[in-house]
């Protein structure tokens, strides 16, 4: 579900401003009014959407190289979910106006990488909610994970990752706390995961997402 800017690695070339957020530090919440978009330099960001009668739902696992906050562009006025900090990390605040200007611009080269990777950008978010009803929640927990491990697109794949409560991968994965617990076992007996001050992940958890 990442929308990446390939050729833009630093960012800078979008304009705007960077700033740092902490650890589940919110960077703008559901319902706020909606004039910018970001570009994630370095961690990771989830996007949570609430409705009145259901609890959140994870809605995007985003990292390095990843945009979010772009449905202003189409017009939105208000923000659909809330977006919070993953780890701490670096983000780029882009104004609307600026990134419409970039997108209209007649060299055309630019203006079509920034469109085509906006678009995937949708295309990811389609993936991801077509996985929640697809897939199993032992299925999701492992894709969750794996996504956490390859925030950062432009390096290899973590083996450990930052440490994340249970309840809050729950969250992620559209389930309970208690199955989440069930699953994690499940994953460490089976040597696909490790917890050894951090939480390692392995590549053999793949396995899980092939119903092996």
């Amino acid at each position: 579900m990442a929308s990446r800017l390939t050729g833009f690695t630093s960012g800078t070339s979008l304009g705007g401003t960077v700033s740092r957020y902490r650890r589940k530090q919110n960077i703008y919440t559901q319902g706020e009014r909606a004039n910018t978009l970001f570009y994630i330099q370095e961690g990771g960001v989830r996007l949570i959407t609430r409705t009145k009668h259901r609890a959140g739902a994870v809605t995007a696992i985003l990292g390095a190289n990843d945009f979010f906050g772009e449905l202003c562009l189409a017009g939105y006025p208000r923000r659909m979910s809330t977006a919070v900090a993953l780890t701490a990390s670096s983000i780029r605040t882009i104004g609307k106006a600026k990134m419409l200007g970039m997108l209209r611009q007649r060299n055309g080269k630019t203006s079509n990488s920034l469109l085509a990777q906006l678009l995937s950008s949708a295309e990811g978010y389609r993936d991801h909610l077509v996985d929640l009803l697809t897939s199993s929640a032992e299925q999701r927990l492992a894709r969750v994970l794996l996504q956490l491990a390859h925030l950062d697109k432009r390096a290899p794949p973590l083996l450990e990752i930052p440490m994340i409560s249970h309840r809050i991968l729950a969250e992620m994965v559209g389930t309970t706390r208690p199955r989440v617990n069930l699953f994690m076992n499940k994953f460490r007996r089976r040597g696909y995961i490790n917890y050894d001050g951090g939480l390692e992940v392995h590549q053999s958890l793949r396995k899980v997402l092939q119903g092996r």
